[in-house]
């Protein structure tokens, strides 16, 4: 079996499963002998270090980093570790709703526990949203994807991602 990179956001999902594993069902038998029940058993090992391991975070699915688009610009969203529920939900452990920071330098955005500012560069998708259309002006822009808990404060750096869109 070819290992191949991932392709897309479904892809990584897929493998980024808590509950991966792989099945060897390579048996010894003295017709067939010692060499290929040992290259039976390479190939699950093999399998499962090709396999990455994704961290947990956010991260644009579709994403569009280093590319001209046109306005409004489609983005959507993933996070891996957490659940994405409303605002509305209450505060509930290990959940939360995304944020878009519009050109927000990194000195400036939020760190871990603290609060998102509610303006124009910090977009706000507390009904649990999962895709967003940007009006942006003209221009080169960063985008940067944050998680955040009912009360609207940061996860941190840990779930934040950024890329660069250039905006036709």
């Amino acid at each position: 079996m070819p290992v191949s990179t991932l392709q897309n956001a479904a892809s990584r999902r897929a493998l980024a499963s808590k509950n991966r594993s792989v099945k060897c069902t390579a048996q010894y038998s003295p017709n067939h002998g010692l060499q290929q029940f040992a290259a039976a058993a390479a190939v699950s090992v093999s399998l499962l270090a090709a396999a990455p391991a994704f961290a947990d975070g956010v991260s644009f699915v579709s994403s569009s980093n280093s590319k001209a688009v046109a306005s409004p610009v489609h983005v959507e969203f993933a996070v891996d570790g957490l659940t994405v529920r409303p605002a509305a939900d209450g505060l509930i452990p290990g959940t939360g709703h995304f944020h878009v920071y519009v050109d927000v330098p990194a000195a400036q955005q939020p760190g871990e526990g603290e609060a998102i500012p509610f303006d124009d560069a910090h977009k706000h998708f507390g009904k649990g949203q999962t895709t967003a259309d940007l009006e942006l002006a003209s221009g080169k822009h960063t985008l940067t994807l944050a998680f955040a808990n009912a009360l609207h404060e940061s996860y941190g750096p840990a779930y934040m991602q950024s890329i660069e869109v250039n905006v036709k």
